[in-house]
Order: structure tokens, then C-alpha cells, then sequence
């Protein structure tokens, strides 16, 4: 099914230069390699980037999808020139960009990037989710550079190509500092569910992204900040599985912080005196049992479906409800084969029969617990309430 269309290889550090990363500066800064795929034959592509913090670093997703006429992305990303060069590869043979849909209200790290991708394709028409909000300070998307002249907005003005495409929303939400709403996407000609965060397929596998840069996959794949970077395919495996872990719960059960005497007792040894290597500085130590919680978020065959733990417990933790009426609108889509999440997997196998038994299953839980893993997301959550940022009731 995937199809690798990158072509990275000896791309110069220029033309993967993003100059606003301050503006949200998060891994990897001014640098976004991009890597690219045919996640769908003719239809659906993907254009992956890294983003993270201290080396907790995921893929984060613009989809590409053919649409009569020309192409629409979806999830905006950095525009570097390695991006637009190789969707230009895609405008010569299906047509040029046409949409542009920011499908999130809240979503910073797609939000950003909106106006310089709209900017790079001045026909194109733009879409973006009711809602949009920005903390702490709320700011227009013209002030983001969102061109006001070409944008719309998702089932107030209509829907882009509903020929082909119908959108179904998950929300709004109070979030008490803002709204929580993502519209997805079912491509028809596809059989594809293209999402922002709603729903994630995570694979055992690392990440083909991490092939430009695997860093973050071997600094957390070590038990002490005065071991080397040994690239090897079970280190690398090591590596994702924690940041799965850490991306997952933030601060899962089984993470230790050591104390600051032994963090640079083990810091700055011969071979890791560099950036790269942050100095040898690795303030955290695993204990026995986090395989098996990795494992748990895994799949190895084929990517196991869910709802992202953050999702769950800090964004939906009394809005059950509002996801499963979602779920039984996407299950009324017989056509949909696979999903297409902005993170993670993809394309992920999805029916409107596995829509179904997600549901059940989700029925048949705890909704946001708050002990073992998801313990401290849940002290999280609690803080929140009792200082009164989040509605009880969204």
C-alpha cells in the first residue's frame, strides 16, 4: 500500500529551513526534514514531519488528497522549500493545490504554519474549523497571516468538494479557555477517514521519518545519560517505544527522575560533549514493567487503534458522549477502508464495522482513569477543575 516518494537525501540544510519555529519552538527548531509517502495509490499521500520537546519527538502529519481538479491538504505543516518541491512532483501529475482546511479550533502546531502554506498557494482556497482560538492571548488569523480574502469556514460556509468528501465534527467543547472541535473528513473515492487527533493507530514499528533523523530515538533508548548513541535496530525500537510512553501520558507510571547529583555525575563524558548528544544530560530512569505499558499502545502487525490517552483524559475526560455520537456517524460510512490520523500510523485498516467495536469497547471501560499510567495526566485534569480553567460540564 505505502509507496516512499521522499527525496531528502543530500537536501540541503536551506531548503528544509523553517524561519518561525520560534514563534512555537519545538523540535527539531529550524530544520524540518520532510518525509513523504503514498499511503494510497493516485489518492492520499503523506508528508511527515518530527515535533517534540527534549527529544520526545512523533511524526506530525499534512495529507495530501486528489480531488477532482487538483489536490487538497489537509493538517497544515511547514512549507519549507524540500515540502513544496515535492508537492510540486504531485501538482504535475494530479493537478494543483486547490484547499487548503485547517480542521482543528485548537491545534497550535497546525494552526501556525496555516498562513505561510496558504501563502506559498495563492489560488488556493482556504478552510479552517469554527472556533479558532488561540491562549493566552486570542488572536485573528490574519495576524497569522491567514489570508481573510479566500478563507472559509467549515459548515458555516459550506464544505469543501462535497462531491467527494463529507465531514463530520467532533465537538464543540467548552474547554473553559477555549473550544474543543475537529471536523474530519471522509474521503469517498478513498474509503479514507482523514483526522486531526481524534483518533491515533500506533505501530511497534519506528516511524520511516525517523530515517532523516534518529536522535530522539536513540537518546531515550539508553538506561544512563553516560551512554553513547548506538544506532542499531533494537535501540531504535527501544527508543520509539518510550517516546510512545512519554508522548502517551506525559509522565507514565513507570518513569523515574534520578537525582540532579546523578544526572551530572553521568553528563558530559568523552563522546557526548555536543548538542546533539545534550551533553550527556538524561534525567530519567525507566523501571522494570515499562515494556509491557509500551506494549499495551502497540500494535505489531498492524497499528493498534485508540483515542490518544491526552486526548482522553485531558481534552475529553467528561465528554464520552460527544466521541461516541461521533463514532456512530463515522460507522454510518460503509465505504471507509482505512484512517488517516494527523499523528502516528497511517493509513490505518478502518471500517465502519471496527468504528462499531471501538465503541463497544470504549463502552466496556474506564473512560480517563486516573491511576496506574494515566495517574499523573489525571492530577492534571484535577488541578484544572479546582483552579476553574475547565468546565465540569463541557
Amino acid at each position: 500500500m505505502k509507496g516512499d516518494l521522499s527525496a531528502t537525501e543530500g537536501v540541503s540544510a536551506e531548503g528544509q529551513r523553517w524561519p518561525w519555529w520560534p514563534l512555537l519552538p519545538l523540535y527539531p527548531y529550524g530544520r524540518r526534514a520532510t518525509h513523504v509517502e503514498e499511503l494510497i495509490p493516485g489518492q492520499v499521500w503523506s508528508f511527515e514531519q518530527l515535533q517534540g520537546v527534549y527529544y520526545v519527538a512523533v511524526p506530525i502529519r499534512l495529507t495530501v488528497v486528489k480531488v477532482p481538479g487538483g489536490l487538497m491538504l489537509v493538517n497544515p505543516l511547514p512549507p519549507t522549500a524540500e515540502l513544496k518541491a515535492q508537492l510540486k512532483v504531485l501538482e504535475a501529475a494530479h493537478g494543483p493545490v486547490r484547499t487548503i482546511v485547517l480542521p482543528t479550533a485548537s491545534g497550535l502546531e497546525h494552526k501556525l504554519p496555516l498562513g505561510p502554506l496558504a501563502r506559498a498557494y495563492p489560488q488556493a482556497e482556504v478552510w479552517v474549523c469554527p472556533g479558532q482560538w488561540s491562549f493566552p492571548v486570542q488572536l485573528p488569523l490574519a495576524w497569522l497571516g491567514v489570508p481573510a480574502a479566500r478563507t472559509k469556514v467549515l459548515l458555516d460556509d459550506g464544505v469543501p468538494h462535497p462531491d467527494v468528501c463529507d465531514w463530520i465534527s467532533l465537538g464543540p467543547l467548552d474547554l473553559g479557555v477555549g473550544c474543543f472541535q475537529e471536523i474530519s473528513c471522509v474521503h469517498r473515492p478513498s474509503g479514507s477517514l482523514l483526522v486531526t487527533d481524534a483518533l491515533v493507530g500506533i505501530s511497534s514499528t519506528p516511524p520511516a521519518v525517523f530515517d532523516h533523523d534518529p536522535a530522539p530515538l536513540l537518546f531515550h533508548s539508553r538506561e544512563r545519560g553516560d551512554q553513547p548513541f548506538n544506532d542499531t535496530p533494537a535501540n531504535r525500537r527501544r527508543g520509539w517505544a518510550r517516546l510512545v510512553l512519554f508522548a502517551s501520558y506525559l509522565r507514565p507510571e513507570p518513569l523515574e527522575v534520578p537525582g540532579i547529583a546523578d544526572v551530572i555525575r553521568q553528563a558530559f563524558k568523552p563522546g557526548l560533549r555536543s548538542l546533539r548528544t545534550h551533553f550527556g544530560i538524561y534525567p530519567f530512569a525507566w523501571k522494570p514493567g515499562w515494556q509491557s505499558a509500551a506494549e499495551a499502545l502497540m500494535g505489531d502487525d498492524t497499528p493498534r487503534l485508540q483515542v490518544a490517552p491526552v486526548l482522553e483524559r485531558l481534552v475529553l475526560p467528561r465528554a464520552k458522549g460527544a466521541l461516541l455520537a461521533w463514532l456512530d456517524r463515522v460507522a454510518e460510512h460503509t465505504e471507509l477502508r482505512w484512517l488517516v490520523p494527523a499523528h502516528y500510523s497511517a493509513p490505518v485498516p478502518f471500517t465502519s464495522e471496527m468504528a462499531r467495536a471501538l465503541k463497544a469497547s470504549l463502552l466496556n471501560r474506564d473512560w480517563a482513569p486516573s491511576t496506574g499510567n494515566w495517574e499523573f495526566l489525571g492530577s492534571i485534569d484535577q488541578r484544572l477543575l479546582d483552579l476553574g480553567v475547565v468546565p465540569e460540564t463541557p
